[in-house]
C-alpha cells in the first residue's frame, strides 16, 4: 500500500513541524524550532517533500534514505512563496525547489531529521 499524503501530514505534525497554510495540493511547513520552510505536495494521493534549491547539493544524502527518491529536475509552484524564482515555461518567474518522493513513515522521519541536521550545522 502506498504512503499517502495524509499519512505524511500526520508524520510531519508528530515531528513538530508547523503548518502555515495549505492551498490546493501544496502545504507549507516550518521545521521545529526553525524558520526554515519546506513544502509538501500531493499528487495522486502520494506525498512529496520540496526543499529549497540551495539544498540540492545534499540530494545524494537524502537519496540514501530508504523510501526517499529525488524527483528529476526542479518542482515549480507559484504557491511556494518562500523559495526563489526562475523562468520556467512562461515569461513570468515561478517559485521552484527540489522534490523528493516519500514512501514510508520512517522515510519521512529520517528525511526531516537529516534536513534539521543540515540546517543546524
Amino acid at each position: 500500500m502506498a504512503y499517502t499524503v495524509e499519512e505524511l501530514t500526520e508524520q510531519l505534525i508528530k515531528l513538530q513541524c508547523r503548518s502555515n497554510f495549505k492551498i490546493k495540493n501544496i502545504a507549507e511547513y516550518m521545521l521545529a524550532n526553525s524558520k526554515e520552510a519546506f513544502y509538501s505536495h500531493s499528487e495522486g494521493g502520494k506525498g512529496k517533500l520540496v526543499i529549497r534549491p540551495a539544498f540540492e547539493v545534499f540530494s545524494d544524502d537524502f537519496n540514501t534514505i530508504d523510501g526517499v527518491s529525488r524527483v528529476s529536475g526542479y518542482f515549480h509552484s507559484s504557491e511556494m512563496t518562500r523559495f526563489p524564482t526562475r523562468i520556467h515555461k512562461s515569461a513570468q518567474p515561478i517559485h521552484y525547489g527540489v522534490a523528493f518522493k516519500i514512501n514510508s513513515q520512517q522515510a519521512a522521519k529520517e528525511f526531516i531529521e537529516k534536513l534539521t541536521t543540515i540546517i543546524s550545522g
